[in-house]
């Protein structure tokens, strides 16, 4: 999956538009294989055509944390650097960062696909930007669910970097409902109480 992502940045290139996450989800679920997430060697970049800027993989190192493998050059231009070797956090706003960990992990442990709506901080260098990022799970060389791949769809310009976001809304919807994929990790922690007057995940069943 590495040959075809560019590590270059941009530098306030044009990100705009829906569609790319649609791209992901359509190549993702072709890689399938019952109901199990894909493997990550079956990934070719070629496949994700036009979604490969919008596009990253991620790695879970610990529960609930999980940091950039590859990653497109829209999230570059986000955080005005590279993101490689990053936590996913770094996108994301205060209470947002908090609840996170918590909604990744219900990825890779039940499996599931975490769906995110985002709004951006503004200030007066930084106008209007909100976006929507999925996150779909997939399988390590080993059959671990310890890999995921994600893609984002932005509405408006990026401007000055960093641009962080707050989680307006959530969704997570389980692949079956089997039992979760083997995973040879350390065990989850207990889930942290959610906090008085912050919106978190509605699951849908599928």
């Amino acid at each position: 999956m590495t040959s075809g992502w560019s590590d270059r940045t941009s530098n306030g290139s044009d990100h705009r538009g829906p569609g790319k996450i649609a791209q992901l989800r359509a190549y993702w679920e072709a890689l399938r294989t019952g109901d199990d997430p894909p493997r990550r060697d079956r990934v070719d970049p070629r496949g994700l055509a036009e979604a490969l800027e919008h596009s990253f993989l991620i790695e879970r190192i610990a529960p609930g944390i999980a940091r950039f493998r590859i990653a497109g050059t829209a999230y570059n231009d986000l955080m005005g650097m590279d993101v490689r070797g990053m936590p996913l956090t770094c996108l994301f706003l205060g209470q947002s960062r908090d609840r996170l960990p918590l909604d990744l992990e219900r990825v890779f442990r039940t499996p599931s696909i975490l769906t995110l709506d985002l709004r951006a901080e503004t200030t007066l260098m930084r106008s209007s930007l909100s976006a929507r990022m999925q996150i779909l799970p997939m399988l390590d060389q080993k059959g671990d669910a310890t890999l995921a791949i994600g893609c984002v769809d932005l509405l408006g310009t990026i401007g000055r970097a960093p641009r962080r976001f707050e989680i307006t809304q959530g969704t997570q919807e389980p692949l079956n409902s089997g039992a979760p994929v083997q995973d040879h990790s350390t065990p989850t922690p207990p889930p942290p109480r959610a906090t008085p007057g912050v919106p978190h995940l509605r699951l849908v069943k599928v």
